[in-house]
């Protein structure tokens, strides 16, 4: 294929300035599905599980997984035999991950704090652990042990109680050998082989066997995050999710190999996965093409990546640097790598990004196995509200208060005048019982 036919082979091959409002929104608007029978049907599974429990799980299995479940929770056995099974280098891979994300998350576990904003008055906020959390982890193109580790450790450091994890099952009706044995060794209580909308609803609701959880954290595919949604109003949820995406922004002083590399692991991830770049000048872009087209025959999965680089694939141009931050912060990917020269100084000008990898070493594939970041992420531009997976998602704060009876005393006339305000009698009559009369109001 000549680089001359470069430009069919992605959505976009233009300048930023160029861009119509048609096709900056098609950039920008990037939910996680906008099929309305997808809504449908997950809407109907979740039903199905809330009314027949473990009964709907099983015809879930038969039908989209075609296996027979006996039992849907995984025997205890089976993960530890995973581990023995697990080729040496996987174990060692597998357990260097853990240890950088337990390094990582420790340092993010918060601590208690209390305040005096008057004499006689402290408020304090208390970080506790969450009792019970469910992970997922998907299956179908592929085994996903990463995600569980990167639900599961986390988890784990902040001290929950209890944690589930759910994952499709295989022929053989276990999920993969690999996400068993990750399990095992990220410290997962009970495992279920279930996947799914079905997997969703049964930690959301709880069923016979699966019990119901407090959040449900990671990601999956366009009926995972449906339901996900569509059950945030009866257990917390990490944050929305769809395809994963990068964004890189790229200068004259970055190898356009590099770059070209990054966008075609992430294209492979999925056909609906995004990969755009800004380069700065069109000369840059223009070499970053070259390099992505020539590199696209010798890939294996590249009928994935052809489909990914068609439908949501770009190289852009910017004029300057402003102009790529400008783009990139509006845009606000799930990944975001600054392949350019003073990259870690231009680090506080790019805000909008589940994370951010700063220089063209920081490869995006070292963040999601083993730096001990976390590669659950905000997509679809939520990074403009929503923060990557981490310890603070396995906590809720509780918060106290203490009032000692002069503070009582000193606050009871200002916060009758409130009540009064509001036309809350009984709240004004609560207050002033401790205004200052010499003697406490009984």
């Amino acid at each position: 294929m000549s680089r001359n036919g470069y430009s069919e082979k992605l959505f976009l091959t233009q300048s930023i300035d160029s861009l119509t409002i048609t096709r900056r929104n098609a950039l920008l608007a990037r939910s996680a599905s906008d099929d309305e029978s997808v809504s449908i049907t997950t809407s109907k599974l979740i039903i199905d599980v809330r009314q027949r429990g473990d009964l709907a799980l099983r015809d879930m299995a038969l039908r989209f997984d075609r296996v027979e479940l006996e039992r849907l929770e995984v025997p205890r056995e089976a993960c530890r035999a995973a581990v023995d099974s697990l080729d040496r280098k996987l174990l060692r891979a597998l357990e260097r991950a853990i240890h950088n994300i337990e390094s990582v998350q420790r340092a993010f576990l918060p601590t208690s704090t209390e305040a005096t904003p008057e004499l006689g008055i402290v408020v304090g906020r208390r970080p506790d652990p969450l009792d019970r959390v469910g992970v997922y982890a998907p299956g179908g193109r592929a085994a996903y042990p990463s995600s569980v580790l990167m639900g599961a450790v986390p988890a784990r450091v902040a001290g929950v109680r209890e944690i589930v994890l759910c994952s499709p099952p295989g022929p053989l009706g276990l999920p993969s050998q690999v996400v068993l044995a990750a399990a095992e060794l990220a410290g997962v209580d009970r495992v279920f082989a279930i996947g799914g909308a079905g997997a969703i609803a049964a930690m959301a609701y709880g069923t016979e066997s699966v019990p119901r959880v407090d959040r449900i954290v990671g990601p999956g595919n366009a009926y995972v995050a449906e339901a996900k949604l569509q059950v945030a109003s009866a257990v917390a949820i990490d944050s929305p999710a769809g395809p994963s995406e990068l964004l890189v922004v790229a200068d004259s002083s970055t190898d356009p190999d590099v770059v070209m590399r990054e966008v075609l692991a992430q294209a492979e991830h999925d056909p609906r996965a995004v990969a755009v770049v800004i380069a700065i000048g069109q000369a840059v872009a223009e070499s970053i093409l070259g390099c992505i087209i020539d590199a696209l025959p010798s890939q294996q999965r590249r009928d994935i990546i052809e489909e990914s680089l068609r439908s949501r694939g770009a190289v852009l141009w910017a004029i300057d640097v402003e102009q790529a931050i400008t783009f990139a912060n509006e845009f606000a990917p799930e990944h975001l790598l600054l392949a350019m020269a003073r990259a870690g100084d231009l680090l506080p000008r790019f805000r909008n990004a589940g994370t951010i990898f700063v220089g063209e070493h920081s490869s995006v594939a070292f963040g999601d196995y083993m730096t001990g970041a976390n590669h659950v992420l905000p997509t679809g531009g939520l990074a403009r509200s929503y923060s990557g997976l981490s310890v603070l998602d396995f906590i809720r704060w509780t918060t106290y208060q203490v009032i000692d009876a002069g503070a009582a005393d000193r606050l009871a006339q200002d916060v009758g005048i409130f009540a009064d305000a509001e036309g809350l009698p009984a709240h004004a009559a609560a207050a002033r019982q401790w205004a200052s009369t010499g003697v406490r109001q009984s």
